[in-house]
């Protein structure tokens, strides 16, 4: 069954980049859960681009960009962000198109996110027997950088890109710098709305990692993407010294978001 009656403020949000017909698998689970959802085409040569012009084509509810080059993660979010954002949509749900996050729980993050819609409503990624251990080990590197550079806001985990943003916010950090474009911007994104303080509210989700035979496929690239991370990081820890005396005094008040909202 897909849901039909969209709502007004709530959307999800889809960026895709040569997943193959998992896109479509993806694409149907989300559409079975939410009304509208937003696809983003990140300069795809896979050939889902017609597919996805196909499933477009018969619903009203599904709305297809297609960017003409791969411009990365960050930059195919932003641009939903504003296509939402024109339509009225003041929040969106984050997922990847590769059929790791899961689509059963984004009512409950939507819910979650319409009781507490001044939050970002966080993804904790449970993890199964599929988790590569070198990825595993490597978040919580990337979470202690977080938890620092936030000063202890309480961010469950800095990379897991099934979230709920505020938009407007969201766009306006995105819009007054030029990083957040990759690979960098789930981790980004969450440090600099707390800086704005955005509160996190952490719910608990499970990630599956596919195996190519499934049907999984990852651009993550060890080299690169630590580089890009490692980059990020220093930019980031440079800034949170700039604004530790103002973090100090907020979490000494006990303003957002240092307020715990959620688990």
């Amino acid at each position: 069954m897909t849901v039909t009656t969209p709502s007004r403020t709530h959307a999800v949000i889809i960026p895709s980049y040569n997943t193959g017909a998992k896109v479509y698998e993806t694409v149907r689970e989300a559409r079975a859960q939410w009304a509208p959802v937003w696809v983003v085409v990140d300069g795809s040569d896979d050939g889902s681009v017609d597919g996805l012009r196909a499933m477009a084509a018969q619903d009203a509810q599904l709305h297809l960009i297609v960017l003409p080059e791969n411009r990365g993660k960050g930059a195919a979010v932003l641009t939903g962000l504003l296509a939402a954002h024109a339509a009225g949509i003041t929040h969106a749900l984050t997922m990847d198109a590769d059929g790791q996050h899961p689509a059963d729980l984004i009512p409950a993050f939507m819910q979650r996110s319409q009781a507490q819609p001044d939050a970002m409503v966080l993804g904790r990624p449970v993890f199964d027997a599929s988790a590569p251990l070198l990825r595993v080990r490597g978040r919580r590197i990337s979470n202690g950088w977080t938890d620092l550079e936030t000063l202890g806001a309480g961010i469950g985990d800095s990379l897991y890109g099934f979230r709920v943003y505020p938009v407007a916010t969201l766009i306006a950090v995105m819009h007054r710098q030029p990083w957040m474009r990759r690979f960098d911007f789930d981790t980004e994104a969450v440090v600099r709305l707390a800086w704005r303080g955005v509160a996190p509210v952490n719910m608990d989700a499970p990630v599956k990692y596919l195996r190519p035979e499934d049907g999984g496929v990852s651009h993550f690239r060890y080299g690169r993407d630590n580089v890009l991370l490692t980059w990020m990081h220093s930019r980031l820890v440079l800034e949170f010294l700039l604004r530790l005396p103002w973090l100090v005094a907020r979490r000494l008040s006990r303003r957002p978001p240092f307020h715990r909202l959620g688990r």
